[in-house]
C-alpha cells in the first residue's frame, strides 16, 4: 500500500455538508469520500494499492483541483487499482453531490 498527500489552493467552499461517499473499493474500483472543513484549502490523501504511480495521481488531482477550485474540502480515496479515468469520474461524481450553494473565498 502507498499513501499519498496533496494539498490545493482553492477559492470554491461548499460550506457545512455531510460526507459524501461515492465508488466501491474491490474489483479495480476505489471508493471517494468528500468531508467539509475549516480549511482554506482542499486537501487530497489517497491510499492504494498500486505503488509507484505517484505522478500520475498528481496530475488527476491537480486537473481535479483546476476545473473545481475546491476549498474547505477534505478528500479520501481509497483506491485498488483503479485506471486515472476511473479516479477522475468519482471525483466528479463526488464533487457534483456537494451543495449547490458554493461561494468563492475572499
Amino acid at each position: 500500500m502507498e499513501t499519498l498527500h496533496f494539498e490545493f489552493a482553492g477559492n470554491q467552499t461548499p460550506g457545512r455538508f455531510k460526507p459524501i461517499l461515492v465508488g466501491v473499493v474491490g474489483s479495480g474500483n476505489l471508493e471517494v469520500m468528500l468531508e467539509s472543513v475549516a480549511r482554506p484549502a482542499c486537501l487530497i490523501d489517497i491510499t492504494t494499492s498500486a505503488r509507484g504511480f505517484g505522478s500520475i495521481w498528481q496530475a488527476v488531482v491537480t486537473d481535479f483541483q483546476a476545473r473545481h477550485e475546491l476549498a474547505g474540502v477534505t478528500i479520501s480515496i481509497n483506491d485498488m487499482g483503479a485506471t486515472p479515468a476511473v479516479v477522475s469520474l468519482r471525483l466528479d461524481q463526488a464533487a457534483a453531490a456537494l451543495p449547490k450553494t458554493i461561494r468563492a473565498q475572499t
